[in-house]
């Protein structure tokens, strides 16, 4: 195994200021030893969203500078030529941005000054998954990966968090659904599933970024990972009540996404539901080794639910 001097770490560009971008700048903006720039789109900075204007006011305060860029109209030249200048590159610019935005980021990263490079895999772990899974998003994501490995100038973290905590509890995502009093398993009531808060993965970016023992690799957080079982038992102890719980198989939903193709909730239910590649045990994470603390579904629901 080669050994590499870590790069750089004090000028970061992070792309994108959504729910993942702030709790990242939020987290980047208290380190003195960094200077953190966020790229967006020129509407977003010309606007006159309360909303959006706002976040630029926090972002101001910050102290976080702004840079204009469009992700999905400038060409592969033209985002290297912004990404210049800076020792890291930071994308918290998910499945959105569209099919193809993925590639055009890590080659734009590739092709630029940058030293080293966290592309948008906040989620599972694409090599377990495979090329071929019922979310064919996913397939890019290997693509990107291929891309970073198949080169040795710019330096890369893969930081895989799982699913966003919050998404359990997404009525469209029909795992937890309180209205209807029901907790769904995904497969199986064995099957587990690891979560992170957007905030803890703000500060585990922050974290990983400033350690020079990491580089070039895929490193593992967890705010917690459980099964349906354990998480239909969480809800109805903390919610002092007893849901219905329904299996939904992993056949059943096969036929559910043949029935429609292109709808990408049934793309992800299909893959969490065969559990490859979408949990690690907390106790081998990244943050549990370092003994950082982060938020259980138990204390999500405490705060939100509760």
């Amino acid at each position: 195994m080669p050994t590499f001097n870590p790069a750089k770490t004090e000028n970061i560009l992070v792309l994108g200021a959504g729910e993942l971008g702030m709790a990242v700048l939020r987290e980047l903006a208290v380190r003195p030893q960094a200077r953190v720039t966020v790229m967006l789109r020129p509407s977003a900075i010309d606007t006159t969203s309360a909303h959006k204007r706002q976040t630029l006011e926090e972002l101001a305060a910050l102290g976080i500078e702004v840079l204009a860029g469009d992700v999905v109209n400038d060409s592969v030249e033209q985002l290297a030529e912004r990404f210049g200048g800076f020792d890291t590159l930071v994308s918290c610019l998910g499945f959105v941005a569209g099919s193809g935005t993925q590639v055009k980021l890590a080659r734009a990263a590739l092709q630029s000054d940058v030293k080293r490079y966290v592309p948008w895999q906040f989620g599972v772990d694409y090599d377990v998954i495979g090329r071929g899974s019922p979310q064919d998003l996913f397939d890019e994501q290997l693509d990107v990966r291929d891309l970073l490995r198949g080169q040795s100038r710019v330096q890369w973290l893969i930081i895989s968090t799982g699913m966003f905590t919050s998404f359990l509890f997404e009525p469209v995502f029909g795992v937890v659904d309180l209205a209807q009093n029901t907790v769904r398993a995904l497969g199986r009531w064995e099957t587990a599933v690891t979560v992170t808060t957007p905030e803890d993965i703000g500060q585990l970016v922050a974290t990983v970024l400033f350690d020079p023992a990491l580089v070039n690799q895929v490193v593992y957080v967890a705010g917690d990972t459980l099964s349906y079982g354990q998480l239909a038992d969480t809800v109805d102890r903390l919610l002092k009540r007893k849901v219905e719980r329904v299996e939904w198989t992993v056949p059943a939903l096969l036929a559910d996404l043949a029935a429609a193709p292109d709808d990408q909730m049934r793309k992800y239910r299909a893959v969490f539901a065969d559990g490859k590649g979408v949990a690690w045990d907390k106790a081998d994470s990244y943050n549990a080794g370092w003994g950082i603390e982060t938020t259980t579904v138990a204390q999500w629901i405490g705060e939100h639910l509760v």
